[in-house]
């Protein structure tokens, strides 16, 4: 089971944001959504999360931003964005910096999964948590 493994879900729009919280809980992950990138970097919780799932455009910091700002802060969470507009430049940069994978709106269940599972290198065993501080 993937339960023990925690991933972060930062999309402006709510109803959006609960759905995918909800996909990843039913996929068998353990989830946790935030409104805004500024939400994911004050929590407390930073450091326990094992991947992160974020919308490319939100007002003041999109997900590309906040994969900068978190690597730039000794957190390179495995980053997976997620986008309405797919943009090929955008998608290119993002790659080029990181960014595990680059997802067009909607979201479909095997697709995340496989996704997820590429973007923590999930071995299948549980347990399996690598350091976020170095």
């Amino acid at each position: 089971m993937t339960d023990d493994l925690l991933i972060a879900i930062v999309d402006d729009d709510e109803s959006a944001r609960e759905a995918i919280v909800d996909l990843v809980k039913a996929l068998g992950f353990a989830a946790t959504g935030f409104a805004s990138a500024a939400a994911l970097l004050n929590s407390e919780n930073l450091h326990k999360m094992d991947c992160l799932i974020a919308d490319v455009r939100m007002p003041a910091m999109g997900g590309f931003e906040l994969h900068r700002e978190l690597v730039g802060l000794g957190f390179p969470i495995p980053t997976i964005l997620m986008t309405a507009y797919p943009d090929d430049r955008v998608r290119a940069q993002a790659l080029g910096a990181g960014v595990k994978i680059y997802l067009a709106k909607p979201l479909e269940a095997e697709e995340l999964l496989s996704c997820i599972q590429s973007a923590i290198g999930h071995s299948g065993e549980p347990g399996k948590r690598s350091p976020r501080r170095h």
